[in-house]
């Protein structure tokens, strides 16, 4: 019996899961991950890395980030306190949704989670205060690979819940995509 409920988000790869919660009056149990059931979803590599973020104040926007081939990651995100409006835009070279994004509310409340494959880059958008957020990874993070695009550039068209009060220096740093990015080769 599967123990996740998965939805296509219409970009490739791009997909919502949703856990079934098994309770009763002293609360609930709730499956995170099972690589078996996950493999049905494209996860197909072993969990190389996890990462617990806490951000502190809402309408706070992280992002838009993601790791250059050969070291392109595919991410499990969960919402472990408050709620975040998580994003997901493909950066896949020749995909036919390249540059598009879609977003899903992650919440402690409805215990998604956005299952985000290699060649995307991934952001969220704090809605509340003290959100905390685990993401589960398929490659460990490498400096050199390291990229990522601003957040609020409008070729983007990223439809941003709340006005952006906070982002990190790094982040209001990224370049806005340019014409000339053609996307990520995951074959090179």
């Amino acid at each position: 019996m599967s123990r996740f409920t998965i939805t296509e988000t219409g970009i490739k790869g791009l997909r919502v899961v949703e856990r079934q919660r098994l309770g009763d009056t002293r609360g609930f149990l709730s499956r995170l991950f099972c690589a078996e059931e996950l493999a049905h979803a494209g996860w197909r590599k072993p969990i190389a890395q996890i990462n617990h973020t806490w951000t502190r104040t809402q309408g706070t926007v992280r992002g838009m980030h993601f790791q250059h081939p050969p070291h392109a990651e595919m991410k499990l995100v969960t919402c472990l306190r408050g709620a975040v409006w998580d994003v997901g835009l493909d950066l896949r070279a020749d995909s036919p949704t390249f540059l598009k994004w879609r977003a899903v509310e992650l919440s402690v409340g409805n215990g998604r989670a956005l299952l985000i494959p290699e060649g995307f880059a991934h952001g969220f958008q704090a809605l509340t205060d003290d959100c905390e957020l685990l993401y589960l990874h398929t490659a460990p993070y490498v400096a050199q690979a390291e990229a990522g695009f601003l957040a609020s550039d409008p070729a983007l068209e990223i439809e941003w819940p709340l006005s952006i009060t906070q982002q990190s220096e790094r982040d209001q740093r990224h370049p806005k995509v340019s014409p000339a990015f053609t996307g990520l080769d995951l074959n090179s």
